[in-house]
């Protein structure tokens, strides 16, 4: 039995159901060679515009669909990569994670994601994981300060970008926005309006951005020629309570900051409840590392840091894919500027001296 397509004198074999077309029956159904189907339906040139429009026709008439996971196959890909956030809770890591899945989508390729929850076992455990699934690179937020394990994956071809935070005793590529210059913009605002007392409230030191941070606080502090007294500085996890405490003692001390520095998101929206629960009649200065939701409608703005964590992302994942192409060169170092928005919180005055 043969079925004939309409308007044309080609006939090909009815399939059965649930099989699925070939390039074959293409070829077949056109009226054309193998090679002729292969090279429309891989977009090479040496095809006439009257026989490129009848293998499209047949193309849509058998409902044909390349397979390309076995094209990728072939040539030793598997059309996937992976990415390993630190907490995919965290909306710094929405855009991001976003813009890494677009550029993969580009590329024909599966993104497949993870959290290590701030965890270097985890992280490992996740990143051997996906190079056993044989993805062909990995985007990596890093939560650990080695990564030596990830060197045999590496040399056996797995391209691998670190973005937020280098790689640990390996080289590697790496994306970062720039913590310490936008840090030191951060203070040296403050500064500009009349601060002299600041506080620093940040994440854990052992963390990159956090000490990249606490760096640029220091230098704007130094090239100010101003002290910097222990009791400004708290660096620790970036829970409610610690973080309500630490801006607490600065606060209520003898010598109180007239101004604080918030090292990043969850850091600075702890510190806003803790201010707002305080009396207007002398409103602190403050500035946030990261943007955050709703950030603008509070009264006044906060002042932020913002790092644009989507061009992070995309900028790492076509990294990656340039590697995966075959763009060789030492491991790159790329650092993003950040921008700093004033919106009010960041510009208040201190106290009148008595």
């Amino acid at each position: 039995m043969t079925d004939t397509a309409p308007g044309t004198a080609s006939r090909t074999p009815t399939r059965r159901y649930g099989t699925r077309p070939t390039m074959k029956d293409v070829a077949a159904r056109a009226g054309v060679g193998l090679k002729t189907v292969s090279r429309v339906v891989n977009g090479e040139p040496g095809v006439t515009p009257d026989t490129e429009r009848r293998v499209q026709e047949a193309i849509t008439a058998l409902g044909f669909r390349r397979n390309d996971s076995a094209r990728i196959l072939r040539k030793g890909r598997t059309a996937s990569i992976g990415l390993v956030l630190e907490d995919l809770a965290d909306p710094f890591y929405g855009p991001l994670s976003r813009a890494v899945e677009e550029v993969a989508r580009a590329h024909g390729a599966l993104l497949i994601n993870g959290s290590s929850a701030e965890d270097p076992e985890r992280e490992q455990e996740l990143v051997l994981a996906l190079c056993a699934r044989r993805v062909d690179g990995l985007v990596i937020i890093p939560a650990g300060h080695d990564h030596r394990y990830l060197a045999p994956e590496m040399a056996a071809g797995v391209a691998t970008v670190f973005v937020d935070r280098p790689a640990g005793r390996i080289d590697a590529d790496a994306v970062l926005a720039d913590s310490f210059g936008g840090s030191r913009d951060a203070v040296a605002h403050l500064i500009a309006h009349g601060h002299r007392r600041i506080g620093f409230i940040g994440d854990l030191p052992g963390i990159h951005t956090a000490a990249e941070r606490l760096r640029g606080y220091h230098a704007a502090m130094s090239e100010a020629g101003l002290p910097v007294h222990d009791a400004w500085v708290s660096l620790g996890p970036t829970d409610p309570e610690r973080v309500r405490t630490a801006a607490t003692a600065m606060l209520d001390a003898a010598e109180p900051v007239t101004a604080l520095f918030a090292g990043n998101n969850r850091v600075t929206v702890t510190v806003v409840r803790v201010l707002a629960e305080r009396p207007p009649a002398a409103p602190v200065a403050l500035i946030g590392f990261d943007d955050f939701e709703l950030a603008d409608l509070l009264s006044p703005g906060i002042t932020v840091i913002a790092q644009d964590s989507a061009q992070l992302g995309r900028t790492a994942a076509d990294l990656l894919f340039r590697r995966l192409d075959g763009a060789g060169g030492d491991p790159r170092r790329l650092v993003l500027p950040t921008r700093l928005i004033p919106r009010g919180s960041g510009e208040l005055p201190p106290p009148a001296t008595p």
